[in-house]
């Protein structure tokens, strides 16, 4: 598999072509962030609806880039379309994105790259129309994230002291690990034994290599988790529960 890189201008979208054959409508990984870790290929579509009067031949080319960057590494692997009337056809890209190809394409800090990314697309028509056109969607590559929990002493006495810790941290695209995420608004949540829903009990900040602690009194039996609602570049994500009995 060859990669490659995409270089654009910064003046904006641009869009040329011969005929009526148009993009009317682009849908990223159906309309959620691609996450990135350090490890495991990441594989996602990209779904162009395409419009002609002669019909939809498909796609000629499908790239994407940070937007206004030059840095894009995403490898259009295949793709497929769909006939939805007599016109219009939705057509799927499928690209795929290895996390070692991440610091090797990146001339800065490899982690840059995450943000908002912008896709740009080749369409033709039965009738031998096209259409080049850039910018036509945008999404949000996001580093992946952990995050851990646990709560002690187990079991606990009601009305005790319960001290819950946990870490959260981060993909680092330069050297392909995960790091410690220091000063994030972290959410300790509980959710009774017995019922289905959590429910947030406070926020912490994470502290030094991204560790949390805090304490919170034993009221009921249950299980405890911390929840990180994400950033414009890192990932949301919600620990496993620790649940945690009362002692008889």
């Amino acid at each position: 598999m060859v990669h490659f890189l995409v270089l654009l201008t910064a003046t904006g979208p641009h869009a040329e072509g011969r005929g009526d054959v148009r993009v009317v409508k682009t849908v990223v990984n159906g309309g959620g962030n691609v996450t990135v870790g350090t490890s495991k290929t990441v594989t996602f579509p990209i779904a162009i609806t395409i419009k002609d009067n002669s019909g939809v031949k498909g796609l000629a080319n499908v790239n994407t880039s940070k937007a206004y960057s030059v840095h894009g590494f995403f490898d259009w692997t295949r793709s497929s379309c769909v006939k939805k009337s007599s016109t219009p056809s939705v057509c799927t890209a499928t690209m795929t994105v290895d996390p070692a190809w991440i610091p090797d394409t990146s001339d800065t800090d490899a982690n840059t790259i995450a943000g908002v990314w912008q896709v740009d697309a080749t369409v033709r028509a039965n009738d031998g129309d096209y259409w080049i056109s850039d910018h036509i969607a945008e999404y949000k590559v996001k580093r992946a994230s952990k995050l851990t929990t646990d709560a002690s002493p187990e079991p606990v006495a009601k009305g005790a002291k319960l001290t819950v810790t946990g870490k959260l941290s981060r993909t680092n695209w330069e050297d392909l690990a995960y790091h410690g995420f220091t000063g994030q608004q972290v959410k300790l949540q509980f959710k009774k034994a017995g019922t289905a829903r959590y429910s947030t009990v406070k926020t912490v900040k994470s502290g030094t290599h991204g560790n949390l602690s805090t304490k919170v009194t034993a009221t009921a039996a249950g299980s405890r988790r911390w929840y990180f609602p994400g950033t414009t570049t890192t990932a949301r994500i919600v620990s496993a529960g620790d649940a945690v009995a009362p002692k008889k």
